[in-house]
Protein backbone atom coordinates (compact mmCIF):
# COMPACT_ATOMS: atom_id res chain seq x y z
CA UNK A 1 0.00 0.00 0.00
CA UNK A 2 1.29 3.35 -0.50
CA UNK A 3 0.88 6.53 1.44
CA UNK A 4 -1.21 9.24 -0.06
CA UNK A 5 1.51 12.17 0.01
CA UNK A 6 -0.69 14.68 -0.47
CA UNK A 7 -2.11 14.01 2.98
CA UNK A 8 -0.80 15.11 6.58
CA UNK A 9 -0.92 13.09 9.25
CA UNK A 10 -3.74 14.13 11.76
CA UNK A 11 -1.06 14.80 14.35
CA UNK A 12 1.07 17.36 12.10
CA UNK A 13 -2.01 18.92 10.83
CA UNK A 14 -3.48 19.96 14.48
CA UNK A 15 0.31 21.24 14.77
CA UNK A 16 0.29 23.55 12.47
CA UNK A 17 -3.38 24.78 13.32
CA UNK A 18 -2.42 25.62 17.08
CA UNK A 19 0.34 28.29 15.44
CA UNK A 20 -2.22 31.61 15.14
CA UNK A 21 -3.98 30.75 18.31
CA UNK A 22 -0.56 30.67 20.37
CA UNK A 23 0.88 34.00 18.31
CA UNK A 24 -2.56 35.43 19.28
CA UNK A 25 -2.43 34.53 23.29
CA UNK A 26 1.02 35.81 23.02
CA UNK A 27 0.69 39.36 21.61
CA UNK A 28 -2.39 39.97 24.10
CA UNK A 29 0.35 39.03 26.99
CA UNK A 30 2.99 40.81 25.78
CA UNK A 31 1.36 44.01 24.23
CA UNK A 32 1.19 46.25 27.24
CA UNK A 33 4.68 45.28 28.07
CA UNK A 34 5.78 46.56 24.75
CA UNK A 35 3.87 49.49 24.91
CA UNK A 36 4.72 50.88 28.29
CA UNK A 37 8.81 50.43 27.64
CA UNK A 38 7.43 52.56 24.19
CA UNK A 39 6.10 55.11 26.77
CA UNK A 40 8.89 55.21 28.92
CA UNK A 41 11.31 55.76 26.04
CA UNK A 42 8.94 58.67 24.45
CA UNK A 43 8.42 60.06 28.51
CA UNK A 44 12.63 60.12 28.72
CA UNK A 45 12.68 61.89 25.04
CA UNK A 46 10.49 64.30 26.15
CA UNK A 47 11.97 64.98 29.92
CA UNK A 48 14.98 65.57 28.14
CA UNK A 49 14.15 68.21 25.36
CA UNK A 50 12.04 69.69 28.04
CA UNK A 51 14.37 70.22 30.57
CA UNK A 52 18.15 69.48 28.97
CA UNK A 53 21.28 68.78 31.15
CA UNK A 54 22.93 71.70 32.59
CA UNK A 55 26.11 72.45 30.54
CA UNK A 56 28.91 71.17 32.79
CA UNK A 57 31.31 73.77 34.94
CA UNK A 58 34.61 75.05 33.48
CA UNK A 59 37.23 75.59 35.59
CA UNK A 60 37.20 79.47 36.31
CA UNK A 61 33.47 78.51 37.47
CA UNK A 62 34.77 75.71 39.69
CA UNK A 63 37.50 78.13 40.66
CA UNK A 64 34.93 80.81 41.60
CA UNK A 65 32.58 78.63 43.10
CA UNK A 66 35.34 77.31 45.38
CA UNK A 67 36.70 80.81 46.30
CA UNK A 68 33.14 81.82 47.48
CA UNK A 69 32.92 79.20 49.76
CA UNK A 70 35.69 79.85 51.46
CA UNK A 71 35.12 84.06 51.57
CA UNK A 72 31.64 82.56 53.01
CA UNK A 73 33.00 80.36 55.90
CA UNK A 74 33.18 81.99 59.07
CA UNK A 75 35.46 80.60 61.45
CA UNK A 76 34.05 80.34 65.59
CA UNK A 77 35.08 83.54 67.72
CA UNK A 78 38.07 82.18 69.94
CA UNK A 79 37.42 81.93 73.24
CA UNK A 80 39.45 85.24 74.44
CA UNK A 81 36.91 87.27 72.28
CA UNK A 82 33.96 85.13 74.01
CA UNK A 83 35.04 85.77 77.45
CA UNK A 84 35.74 89.58 76.91
CA UNK A 85 32.17 89.95 75.83
CA UNK A 86 31.33 88.19 78.60
CA UNK A 87 32.92 90.29 81.32
CA UNK A 88 33.53 93.46 79.97
CA UNK A 89 29.89 95.18 81.19
CA UNK A 90 31.04 94.24 84.53
CA UNK A 91 34.01 95.64 84.68
CA UNK A 92 34.76 99.08 86.45
CA UNK A 93 37.59 101.66 86.67
CA UNK A 94 38.59 103.00 90.38
CA UNK A 95 40.52 106.04 90.36
CA UNK A 96 41.73 106.89 93.94
CA UNK A 97 42.34 109.83 95.41
CA UNK A 98 44.90 110.86 98.21
CA UNK A 99 48.27 110.85 99.80
CA UNK A 100 51.48 109.02 99.19
CA UNK A 101 53.42 109.00 102.20
CA UNK A 102 55.48 112.12 101.67
CA UNK A 103 52.01 113.91 101.95
CA UNK A 104 52.01 114.71 98.24
CA UNK A 105 48.12 114.63 96.48
CA UNK A 106 48.29 111.30 94.16
CA UNK A 107 45.70 109.37 91.80
CA UNK A 108 45.28 105.61 91.71
CA UNK A 109 44.22 104.18 89.40
CA UNK A 110 42.74 99.92 89.92
CA UNK A 111 40.05 97.59 88.76
CA UNK A 112 37.27 96.01 90.12
CA UNK A 113 34.34 93.76 89.23
CA UNK A 114 30.40 94.18 89.67
CA UNK A 115 29.20 90.83 91.38
CA UNK A 116 25.68 91.45 92.12
CA UNK A 117 22.55 93.48 91.54
CA UNK A 118 23.54 95.99 93.79
CA UNK A 119 26.60 97.04 92.01
CA UNK A 120 28.41 96.37 94.61
CA UNK A 121 32.34 96.05 93.15
CA UNK A 122 35.02 93.72 94.56
CA UNK A 123 38.39 95.02 93.91
CA UNK A 124 41.89 94.46 95.57
CA UNK A 125 41.77 96.35 99.32
CA UNK A 126 45.12 97.85 98.66
CA UNK A 127 43.55 99.47 95.60
CA UNK A 128 41.28 101.86 97.54
CA UNK A 129 42.92 101.56 101.20
CA UNK A 130 44.65 104.95 101.36
CA UNK A 131 41.64 106.67 99.23
CA UNK A 132 40.59 109.69 100.82
CA UNK A 133 38.10 109.74 97.78
CA UNK A 134 37.07 106.94 95.49
CA UNK A 135 35.63 107.75 92.49
CA UNK A 136 34.40 104.87 89.76
CA UNK A 137 33.38 104.75 86.32
CA UNK A 138 31.37 101.90 84.88
CA UNK A 139 31.74 100.31 81.38
CA UNK A 140 28.78 102.81 79.97
CA UNK A 141 30.84 105.48 81.03
CA UNK A 142 28.60 106.25 84.40
CA UNK A 143 30.58 108.06 87.03
CA UNK A 144 30.10 107.93 90.24
CA UNK A 145 31.68 108.14 93.53
CA UNK A 146 32.02 104.91 96.48
CA UNK A 147 32.75 103.74 99.68
CA UNK A 148 34.20 101.06 101.46
CA UNK A 149 31.56 98.59 102.82
CA UNK A 150 33.79 95.35 103.82
CA UNK A 151 37.13 94.64 103.98
CA UNK A 152 39.41 91.57 104.13
CA UNK A 153 42.92 93.26 105.23
CA UNK A 154 44.18 89.54 105.84
CA UNK A 155 43.15 88.26 101.82
CA UNK A 156 43.79 92.03 100.07
CA UNK A 157 40.04 92.26 99.29
CA UNK A 158 37.97 95.17 99.77
CA UNK A 159 33.80 95.42 98.65
CA UNK A 160 33.33 98.95 97.21
CA UNK A 161 29.20 100.79 97.20
CA UNK A 162 28.53 103.22 94.42
CA UNK A 163 26.99 106.32 95.32
CA UNK A 164 24.40 105.41 92.13
CA UNK A 165 24.76 102.13 90.53
CA UNK A 166 24.33 102.12 86.69
CA UNK A 167 21.06 101.96 84.70
CA UNK A 168 21.59 98.47 83.31
CA UNK A 169 23.66 96.57 85.88
CA UNK A 170 25.57 93.45 84.89
CA UNK A 171 27.00 91.21 87.74
CA UNK A 172 29.94 89.09 86.99
CA UNK A 173 29.21 85.48 86.85
CA UNK A 174 31.40 83.64 89.57
CA UNK A 175 33.08 80.20 89.14
CA UNK A 176 35.03 77.60 90.81
CA UNK A 177 38.42 78.32 90.95
CA UNK A 178 38.74 74.66 92.37
CA UNK A 179 37.52 73.18 88.93
CA UNK A 180 40.47 74.77 87.19
CA UNK A 181 43.84 72.85 86.25
CA UNK A 182 47.55 74.04 86.19
CA UNK A 183 47.53 75.00 82.25
CA UNK A 184 43.94 76.19 81.97
CA UNK A 185 43.43 79.21 80.34
CA UNK A 186 43.34 82.93 82.17
CA UNK A 187 42.18 85.80 81.17
CA UNK A 188 43.02 89.18 83.08
CA UNK A 189 40.88 91.96 82.28
CA UNK A 190 41.62 95.36 83.90
CA UNK A 191 43.06 98.88 83.56
CA UNK A 192 46.71 98.67 83.13
CA UNK A 193 48.99 101.49 83.06
CA UNK A 194 45.55 103.42 82.53
CA UNK A 195 44.54 101.45 79.38
CA UNK A 196 40.99 101.16 80.00
CA UNK A 197 38.97 97.41 79.06
CA UNK A 198 42.33 96.08 78.42
CA UNK A 199 42.70 92.12 77.78
CA UNK A 200 45.29 89.56 78.50
CA UNK A 201 45.63 86.27 77.82
CA UNK A 202 47.77 83.16 79.31
CA UNK A 203 47.33 80.19 81.78
CA UNK A 204 46.98 79.00 85.60
CA UNK A 205 50.82 78.14 86.31
CA UNK A 206 49.95 77.29 89.97
CA UNK A 207 47.89 77.21 93.16
CA UNK A 208 48.38 77.84 96.88
CA UNK A 209 50.98 80.29 96.48
CA UNK A 210 51.94 82.47 99.16
CA UNK A 211 53.32 86.32 98.88
CA UNK A 212 54.18 88.62 101.77
CA UNK A 213 52.04 91.43 101.99
CA UNK A 214 54.09 93.85 104.11
CA UNK A 215 56.98 94.54 106.25
CA UNK A 216 55.38 92.81 109.17
CA UNK A 217 55.74 89.23 108.36
CA UNK A 218 51.81 89.26 106.96
CA UNK A 219 51.49 86.92 103.74
CA UNK A 220 48.54 86.85 101.42
CA UNK A 221 48.14 82.38 101.25
CA UNK A 222 46.60 80.38 98.78
CA UNK A 223 46.59 82.54 96.22
CA UNK A 224 46.59 81.39 91.96
CA UNK A 225 49.82 81.86 90.05
CA UNK A 226 49.12 83.11 86.62
CA UNK A 227 51.62 84.12 83.61
CA UNK A 228 48.56 86.39 81.34
CA UNK A 229 50.74 89.99 81.30
CA UNK A 230 49.63 92.73 84.25
CA UNK A 231 50.57 95.86 85.18
CA UNK A 232 49.59 98.53 87.74
CA UNK A 233 45.85 99.52 87.12
CA UNK A 234 44.89 95.77 86.44
CA UNK A 235 44.84 95.30 90.58
CA UNK A 236 41.49 94.38 91.69
CA UNK A 237 40.85 93.17 88.45
CA UNK A 238 39.20 89.78 87.51
CA UNK A 239 40.93 86.46 86.70
CA UNK A 240 38.56 84.81 84.29
CA UNK A 241 38.04 81.20 82.76
CA UNK A 242 37.78 80.43 79.51
CA UNK A 243 33.85 80.55 80.32
CA UNK A 244 33.94 83.87 81.33
CA UNK A 245 33.68 83.47 85.11
CA UNK A 246 35.10 85.45 87.72
CA UNK A 247 37.80 83.09 89.07
CA UNK A 248 40.14 85.07 91.29
CA UNK A 249 40.74 89.08 92.16
CA UNK A 250 44.36 90.33 90.90
CA UNK A 251 46.18 91.41 93.81
CA UNK A 252 50.04 91.54 93.11
CA UNK A 253 52.97 90.75 89.95
CA UNK A 254 55.80 89.40 91.15
CA UNK A 255 58.85 91.94 91.35
CA UNK A 256 62.08 91.19 91.48
CA UNK A 257 63.54 93.98 93.05
CA UNK A 258 63.00 94.70 97.04
CA UNK A 259 59.62 95.80 96.86
CA UNK A 260 56.93 94.31 98.46
CA UNK A 261 54.51 92.18 95.92
CA UNK A 262 52.00 94.78 95.68
CA UNK A 263 53.50 97.15 94.80
CA UNK A 264 53.45 96.46 91.21
CA UNK A 265 57.30 97.14 89.35
CA UNK A 266 59.68 95.11 86.92
CA UNK A 267 57.11 92.78 84.86
CA UNK A 268 58.30 89.40 85.23
CA UNK A 269 55.49 87.38 83.74
CA UNK A 270 54.21 85.59 87.16
CA UNK A 271 51.12 87.77 88.39
CA UNK A 272 48.85 86.49 91.59
CA UNK A 273 45.17 86.26 92.20
CA UNK A 274 42.82 85.84 95.22
CA UNK A 275 40.36 82.82 94.48
CA UNK A 276 36.89 84.01 94.18
CA UNK A 277 35.89 81.62 96.97
CA UNK A 278 38.12 83.43 99.05
CA UNK A 279 37.20 87.17 97.78
CA UNK A 280 33.28 86.29 97.29
CA UNK A 281 33.21 85.49 100.79
CA UNK A 282 33.90 89.51 101.77
CA UNK A 283 30.70 90.02 99.63
CA UNK A 284 28.62 87.29 101.12
CA UNK A 285 28.97 85.38 98.25
CA UNK A 286 28.53 81.58 99.40
CA UNK A 287 31.10 78.93 99.98
CA UNK A 288 31.80 76.62 97.46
Amino acid sequence: MHEDLNEFPASKSRRWSAWPGFWRTWARRTWPFAVGIVAALIGVLLYSFLFPAPPPLTQDEIDESVGQAMASATPPPAYSAQVYQAIFPSLVIIRSQGQNPEDEDGVGVGSGVVINDSGDILTALHVVSDAAEIDIVFSDGMEAKAEIIAAEPENDIAVLHPSRPPELIVPAILGNPNAMRIGDEAFAVGNPLGLAGSMSAGVISGFDRSLPLNDDGQRLEGLIQFDAAVNPGNSGGPLLNRYGQVVGIVTALASPSEQNAQSIGTFTGIGFAVPIDTAGGAAGAPPY
